[in-house]
């Protein structure tokens, strides 16, 4: 019934409880369907089955942070630095791979091996989405972090203030757009290859390395890295409409509100819209299972889990996704090159907004995993791998050990992909040696799933957490006089991207498929 053997794979490691409850979740569906569908059971359970999720890994607060290695104050207060779970090694076992030896096993050799289930739209979201609260700046010390450990839209409203008021409109609430034809956009950031005074405090990553070609067309945005790709672009023009259309909403409602309360206002519905759908659509999509998590505040905001976030290093180490990103997309019909899509808004409004995101819904994404890294993404692996080691982080097993998984004591029990387990053996000397961000890289997905037990013992916890205690969730805050009638009435009534992509193409009347999954939602 719930074999421990999964592809030639020994997952017996994995232990069987968490074996079984993985079985039951993902298999039966004709029994799941029927419980999602029964509102008063699906609330129930989408309560214990979030504090039972929680309790796969030590809650909040962690007792340390990467400003040293013991609880102190400072570890405790100081959130400019990185999270850590566990404690730094004394010192790296020697004889360890190179990082540019490591490197290796995420090189894409041939054509995008592809992901069972996922489209190109996964990779895209995930990005735009990260690039907030897993925000690290330029700061060259991989202890520090600029973030602010919390899922607050900073890719579209900015890390301050002062950003803030640069990408606003100041009138109706409204964030700066323009429009070509019917279409709604975000403003250009520059004009004859200079960044305009008005964006001045705006500062996009790797701005020297665009092609001055290029820099007329980069948007005027508050993530430093939402010019990137072409998949940070659609979002962030999609989130700049809906900023708009909820703005003008909540104005025409409410007379005499200023800009200032209806902008405030509006960016409180836009961040928990956005913790919604990433919840709704986008988790649910992730894990393997027919039961469908939602957003119920009311009954999953309690637990011993409800602490403040601070975002750790194995967090964001399980959250970089890079094999997902396709060698080359398929956009009208026509192949484009990877290298061809980045920093390049221009194929976002050549090819319009709703049809772009209908052509990645359509493109299978990569599969997530070592050998399958495209060349123009393995310096971000690289620097991963640096920063673990400058980090002295502990080692694959030991992160298995603190999941509450049990040690892997042969190379089988990895992966049965022979180039995986071929290219761990010929770089490690032993199997306790395997860096964390390579070991869960390299297990093997049990049928089903995006990933294997320890990413994803990892990723969940950290996700649900992220999402779920959040302020603006609290039952306090969660109420029209926070988001106002009418926004509550659009945070209830929107359950999916598909939701709010169709609701912001009125230069084009076609509904569009907007999915992370290569088949029908489960």
């Amino acid at each position: 019934m719930c074999s421990a053997t999964t592809s030639g794979r020994d997952l017996s490691r994995d232990g069987r409880p968490a074996r079984l409850a993985a079985h039951v979740l993902s298999h039966y569906g004709p029994f799941w369907a029927a419980v999602n569908r029964v509102a008063p059971v699906q609330r129930q359970l989408n309560s214990q089955l979030t504090q039972i999720a929680m309790r796969n890994l030590p809650t909040r607060p962690e007792p340390l942070s990467a400003r040293s290695p013991y609880t102190s104050w400072p570890s405790l207060t100081d959130r400019t630095y990185i999270g850590r779970q566990l404690p730094p090694v004394d010192e790296l076992r020697p004889g360890l791979p190179t990082p540019a030896e490591t490197l290796e096993l995420f090189r894409r050799s041939g054509p995008t091996v592809t992901a069972e289930r996922s489209t190109a739209l996964l990779p895209a979201w995930s990005q735009w989405f990260t690039d907030g609260f897993l925000h690290r700046g330029n700061d060259p010390d991989p202890s520090r972090t600029d973030s602010t450990h919390i899922v607050d839209a900073r890719p579209l409203y900015g890390h301050t203030e002062e950003t803030s008021n640069a990408l606003r409109a100041f009138e109706g609430g409204r964030l700066k757009s323009r429009w070509v034809g019917a279409a709604e956009f975000p403003p250009l950031l520059c004009s004859g290859g200079q960044i305009k005074a008005e964006f001045a405090v705006l500062r996009p990553v790797r701005f020297e390395r665009i092609p001055l070609e290029k820099h007329d067309s980069l948007y005027a945005l508050g993530g430093d890295g939402s010019n990137s790709t072409i998949g940070t672009q659609m979002f962030a023009t999609l989130f700049v409409r809906e900023h708009n259309r909820i703005a003008e909403v909540i104005g025409a409602a409410h007379k005499n509100w200023d800009d200032e309360r209806i902008f405030q206002t509006t960016r409180n519905v836009m961040i928990v819209l956005m913790t919604r759908v990433a919840l709704e659509d986008y988790v649910n999509h992730l894990t393997p299972f027919h039961f469908r998590f939602a957003l119920d505040p009311k009954r999953t905001y309690r637990g011993p889990w409800i602490q403040p976030n601070w975002v750790t290093v194995e967090y964001s180490m399980s959250y970089r996704w890079h094999s997902m990103i396709p060698s080359e997309y398929r956009i009208d019909g026509e192949t484009v090159p990877l290298i061809d899509t980045l920093a390049n808004s221009k194929l976002v409004e050549a090819r319009g907004l709703g049809p772009l995101f209908q052509d990645l819904s359509t493109q299978p994404a990569g599969r997530l995993g070592l050998l399958n890294t495209h060349e123009s993404l393995l310096p971000t692996e690289e620097s991963t791998i640096v920063m673990g080691r400058a980090l002295n982080m502990a080692s694959y097993n030991d992160y298995r050990e603190f999941a509450g998984l049990q040690r892997v004591t042969d190379w089988g029990q990895i992966s049965s992909d022979r180039g995986v387990v071929s290219g761990l053996r010929e770089r490690y000397r032993d199997i306790d040696d395997i860096d964390y961000y390579v070991g869960q890289a390299a297990e093997e997905p049990a049928k089903g799933a995006l990933w294997g037990r320890l990413m994803g013992r990892m990723f969940v916890v950290s996700a649900f957490s992220e999402l779920l205690n959040h302020p603006l969730l609290s039952p306090r805050l969660f109420t029209a006089d926070t988001f106002s009638p009418e926004g509550m009435r659009v945070i209830e009534s929107t359950h999916s991207f598909s939701d709010i992509l169709n609701r912001n193409t009125p230069e084009d009347k076609h509904t569009h498929l907007v999915t992370f999954g290569r088949s029908a939602p489960r």
